[in-house]
């Protein structure tokens, strides 16, 4: 075996007992890139060298005894999250030689426990996509079969963690950007609570919805991230005070007493019928370990979609209106006036989905059409919240599909946004109601494609969809498998 195909908890335990060595974990995962890179592209931006300065750091404090949780483990960060003296793009031109001054606070935790980051990976363009296909500078492969998306907008942390090119990865989920790039990847994914993790030094997309979290290839491991970066934070106003446990120890065998609910709604027209099957083969395994299934409705279900591109949209034109080519990042420079300026640098710094929403939400937000838009769907958003509160006093977790289908393939939905915005469904709610979502590996189509699981749970229990994740993983024992590279 390989060292970059350990896992984060087998690698911290050799390096422990001297059997390992932080820089020999990151020369083999940066050979590993070099290897399969140019079939994956799940990187924008590999520091090779402060890689390897950071590897030496870690076996230093390791021999010195104050190693931390992530001492020496080598991790790529979505390129939205800000770190200091290495680029930072949201897969946009108008940023393609931004280098923040300073560290998101989630990349200061995973420094401060001793992490070495490799480097930042691919993304839909300021994370507005489910295919990574909208990055500007080019686009993650699905690891698993040649030709297929990654999945978005997370696509090159997911394909990186699923191409063991990285241990684990850092991206965020406004509308399933964690959960369904892990689930069509074939690997864990954790979109924690709203005001669980920092927002501090994550670009913004849409500021009620983007949460921060972890692609790891075991619950295990998404468990030991979510400590590290899990807390409060003075830094973000809408983080929250809220003590944080230690995740790992919820991984125990066995679900008895734990009642999880399928939402009626989740399974309907338009389901693949292997997602469906791989799903239900999953629910049958936790009953199995002494789950007991119910029926659940979330009846606001319908009403996702047109909530969120209503709402993500309107936060995204507004916060997207910083880069006018003034402070930092891209500008026109052939423009005469100030105002030919600002529509040059917009114009040919955004790409077209950015155009896209930004168009749409200024519109939603305008004059004479707020309460129409806007505010109509904050109200039903309260409406979708009260629908996860009421099921979830019946139940401690919601299992589900992630996606309605498996991966397709890359360019297929390319000229349809529609369709695209219509694979986000079942994710959707997750964040509208603020409340975590996980995917979980379930099995594989019998063209060899993942299907993950989605679990969802109430306000600040990550620990119960880790757990119950925990009880599905050693139920299935799905292994590992060989890559289509």
């Amino acid at each position: 075996m390989e060292p970059f195909e350990l896992t984060i908890t087998e690698a911290c335990a050799q390096m422990e007992e001297g059997n390992l060595t932080a820089i020999v974990l990151t020369e083999s995962c940066l050979a590993r890139i070099e290897e399969v890179e140019k079939d994956v592209h799940a990187f924008i931006t590999i520091d090779r060298d402060g890689a390897l300065q950071q590897a030496e750091k870690a076996d230093k404090k390791r021999k010195e005894g104050v190693a931390g949780k992530l001492c020496g483990i080598p991790l790529s960060i979505k390129d939205l999250l800000a770190t200091k003296g290495l680029k930072t793009t949201c897969g946009s031109r108008i940023l393609e030689n931004y280098i923040p001054p300073y560290d998101a606070t989630v990349v200061s935790k995973v420094r401060d426990e001793g992490a070495v980051i490799l480097g930042k990976a691919t993304m839909d363009e300021f994370a507005m996509g489910s295919t990574s296909e909208t990055c500007a500078f080019g686009v993650p492969r699905n690891p698993w079969k040649k030709g297929y998306v990654a999945g978005g907008s997370s696509g090159g942390s997911a394909a990186a963690v699923a191409s063991y090119e990285c241990f684990a990865s850092l991206g965020s989920d406004t509308g399933g950007s964690i959960r369904q790039p892990a689930s069509l990847c074939g690997i864990v994914g954790m979109k924690p609570t709203y005001g669980r993790v920092s927002r501090y030094g994550l670009t913004a997309f849409a500021s009620s919805l983007d949460q921060v979290g972890p692609l790891c290839r075991t619950v295990a491991d998404c468990a030991l991230m979510m400590k590290v970066i899990s807390g409060f934070d003075p830094l973000d106003s809408t983080s929250v005070k809220h003590a944080v446990p230690d995740y790992s120890s919820f991984l125990t065998h066995g679900l008895a007493g734990v009642r999880i609910g399928v939402p009626r709604e989740y399974f309907t027209a338009g389901l693949d019928p292997e997602v469906e099957s791989i799903v239900r083969n999953s629910i049958a395994v936790l009953k199995e370990r002494g789950a007991e299934i119910i029926e659940v409705t979330l009846p606001h279900t319908e009403y996702c979609v047109a909530v969120y591109y209503l709402i993500a949209p309107s936060e995204a034109s507004s916060n997207l209106a910083r880069y006018d080519g003034v402070h930092y990042g891209y500008r026109d420079m052939g423009a005469d006036t100030l105002l030919d300026m600002y529509k040059g640098t917009r114009s040919k710094g955004f790409g077209p989905e950015v155009k896209r929403r930004i168009l749409i939400g200024t519109y939603a937000l305008s004059s004479g059409y707020y309460d129409a838009y806007y505010k109509k769907a904050s109200q039903v958003r309260t409406l979708i919240r009260n629908d996860f509160q009421k099921a979830l006093e019946s139940c401690d977790v919601i299992v589900s599909p992630v996606t309605p289908t498996p991966a397709w393939r890359m360019g297929e939905n390319t000229d349809d946004p529609l369709s695209v915005y219509l694979s986000d469904i079942l994710t959707l709610s997750a964040n509208l109601a603020g409340v975590p979502g996980m995917s979980v590996p379930g099995g594989f189509t019998e063209a060899g494609l993942p299907i993950g699981v989605q679990f969802q749970g109430r306000h600040f229990q990550e620990e119960m969809l880790l757990k119950v994740g925990f009880n599905l993983e050693q139920g299935l024992q799905l292994g590992k498998r060989v890559l289509d590279l």
